[in-house]
């Protein structure tokens, strides 16, 4: 079990704490803080590109067939979690960048390679958890800053300008769509480089950390911040993933899903995007204000890895020896 446990923080998450670590000790400044920025967009625009290259349109159509399922992780992802993001803004010790941060985290679109990957090892639907991520990832460019637009306006905690608006269609959608439509062309180069995704995804995430991070450092981040802050949003994390993993488990056995398909529902409906939320709160909000509202969704990020790892590995161990001997 411990050997599980400690598998679960892979390289990219030390290289993620590590990146906060130098941001906090050796932060951007003046011109190279320039510099830093437009490189991170540039990382930005480069992964949303790859991305759409990566995005199957068979894919698209194969997971139009299990329709009910992919609107209940739709449903809980856009819906549920921001209702409950909405809920923890309103306690009373929950204010300002801290409520900012959680209610972004509640807004955010599913993983896809840990979905996939726990689905995978939980002997569940894998073709059915490439659509349901897929999908989530792909609205996600659209919805989540409609939701930011929407609801951190209402609730106090900030909102997008027309600039904004901008940089989305420019920064995320844009690229988006380019690299989908050019899928004919590069998707075979893509699929045989997974290798350059990956450094690209994990690149631009450091880039955009390393630069929010170091504003909001620049701007006072640590002394605003206490001990008592950072153990509060890790506990406001695990209660909302807990609620959440026992929310996708009720509706499956509500919905009458079989095995595979409940699996599909708890490990792509129950988590949050790091991935997308970085590049996302990147554009989004302020540079000074990046930093402490990415928190939440890095503590979140780690907390849904163990979870899932531990409920995965579960499942494996209790699924029918036709379904685990595949």
């Amino acid at each position: 079990m411990i050997g599980r446990f400690l598998a679960v923080f892979e390289p990219f998450i030390l290289m993620l704490l590590g990146t906060v670590v130098l941001a906090s000790l050796l932060p951007a400044r003046g011109e190279m803080a320039t510099i830093v920025g437009y490189a991170a967009d540039i990382g930005i625009v480069l992964l949303f590109f790859l991305h759409g290259a990566k995005l199957s349109r068979d894919a698209i159509w194969a997971g139009l067939r299990n329709w009910k399922l992919h609107l209940a992780v739709l449903a809980i992802t856009f819906v549920a979690f921001p209702l409950f993001g909405l809920g923890l803004t309103a306690l009373p010790f929950v204010t300002g960048p801290l409520a900012a941060g959680l209610l972004f985290l509640t807004l955010l679109p599913s993983t896809v390679q840990s979905s996939i990957a726990f689905t995978a090892i939980a002997r569940g639907n894998v073709a059915a958890a490439v659509c349901s991520a897929s999908f989530s990832n792909l609205l996600g460019i659209l919805v989540t800053p409609a939701l930011v637009a929407l609801l951190m306006n209402t609730s106090g905690s900030g909102g997008i300008s027309i600039e904004s608006i901008e940089a989305i269609v420019l920064q995320l959608l844009v690229p988006f769509v380019a690299g989908h439509l050019l899928r004919p062309w590069i998707g075979a180069w893509v699929t045989r480089n997974k290798s350059l995704l990956t450094v690209v995804d994990r690149g631009s995430i450091l880039l955009v950390v390393y630069s929010a991070f170091g504003a909001a450092v620049v701007e006072g981040l640590w002394t605003k911040l206490s001990l008592g802050d950072l153990i509060l949003i890790g506990l406001l994390c695990a209660a909302l993933l807990a609620f959440v993993l026992g929310l996708t488990f009720a509706v499956a056995r509500l919905m009458k899903l079989p095995r595979e398909d409940a699996i599909v529902l708890q490990f792509c409906g129950s988590k949050k995007s790091l991935a997308s939320g970085v590049p996302m709160a990147g554009v989004l909000f302020p540079p000074a204000q990046v930093g402490v509202i990415l928190l939440p969704v890095m503590l979140f990020h780690q907390l849904q890895l163990i979870a899932c790892a531990v409920i995965a590995r579960r499942y494996a161990e209790s699924a029918p020896r036709d379904i685990a001997s595949d």
